[in-house]
């Protein structure tokens, strides 16, 4: 059992703590939404009255924040008053620049810093099933590895300090671009009179196969459990996708990469989101896609 701090009890945050508990960690949490505390303190997670507060003897310390200007800050907090030689794991999804940056802060103080952004969604952090990639020392991903197993059933380590930021950046950008063309292809078919499961049943074994189509088909009907069989409800919101795209695009001008593809895509999802859709699950930008 290890001593284990959870800044940031949100959507995320709550469940990734609430299954640490689960597997029988001690985990004292921190958010400045009472409603989130309440619930994780339902799932077993001792509520401290600071970021700093929470993480004081923590052998482990995990943040799940919104942007990297709010890991900075959360990270300036807790890194003085951070237990020596405790791993810092950051799953939220912020700029390359920020994770290199704490990672610096952290590694300067003699703390264990990771950036640990996952993929999977609310439903993977309530099943424990995220997949995390990793960046950071090799001593530092030995440490992270059986926290984060606790809440994910896929660990890669993808390299060093921002290495697990650039991975989900680049990742995402290949969703949000391949959803659209799904979005795309299903709104073409239907032009034509070509049923869903037709267009479903030849793509989904062929050349146009993509996690997009057969695991979160944006038509009801050919995957059950896609959320286009729900009203579009989120899954993993719009708003989420432009923010990871938009991050991607900072990224490829940093780095001086041609991003075509993943330009156009942030500027679909931006009038998706700007049209009041911006909580909408991603995949139902085929409803826009389908009046042009």
């Amino acid at each position: 059992m290890s001593s284990i701090a959870f800044i940031g009890l949100g959507n995320m945050g709550g469940p990734m703590a609430a299954n640490l508990v689960k597997a029988g960690h001690q985990v004292t949490g921190f958010d400045l939404s009472e409603a989130s505390c309440a619930e994780a303190k339902a799932a077993g997670v001792a509520i401290a009255a600071s970021a700093a507060g929470a993480v004081a003897g923590a052998d482990a310390i995990v943040t799940m924040l919104p942007a990297g200007k709010h890991v900075r800050a959360v990270w300036a907090e807790i890194v003085p008053a951070a237990k020596a030689g405790a791993v810092l794991i950051d799953s939220s999804t912020i700029d390359v620049e920020s994770a290199r940056a704490v990672h610096a802060l952290a590694s300067a103080a003699g703390l264990k810093p990771v950036d640990a952004p996952v993929s999977g969604g609310t439903g993977g952090a309530k099943g424990a099933t995220l997949t995390f990639m990793v960046g950071g020392g090799d001593d530092a991903f030995a440490l992270a590895k059986p926290i984060l197993e606790a809440m994910g059933k896929r660990i890669v380590h993808c390299g060093g300090a921002g290495a697990g930021q650039a991975a989900k950046i680049c990742n995402n950008m290949i969703l949000g671009i391949s959803m659209i063309a799904v979005g795309e292809g299903f709104a073409l078919a239907e032009k034509l009179g070509l049923s869903h499961q037709a267009l479903f049943d030849v793509a989904s074994t062929s050349s146009g196969q993509c996690w997009s189509l057969t695991t979160y088909c944006p038509v009801p009907g050919p995957v059950p459990t896609s959320p286009a069989n729900n009203g579009y409800k989120p899954g993993f919101a719009a708003e989420l996708m432009l923010k990871d795209l938009n991050l991607s695009q900072e990224a490829a001008k940093a780095a001086g990469a041609a991003t075509p593809l993943g330009s156009a895509a942030a500027e679909l999802y931006a009038r998706f989101a700007e049209a009041g859709h911006a909580g909408v699950d991603f995949s139902g930008i085929i409803e826009m896609l389908r009046k042009g």
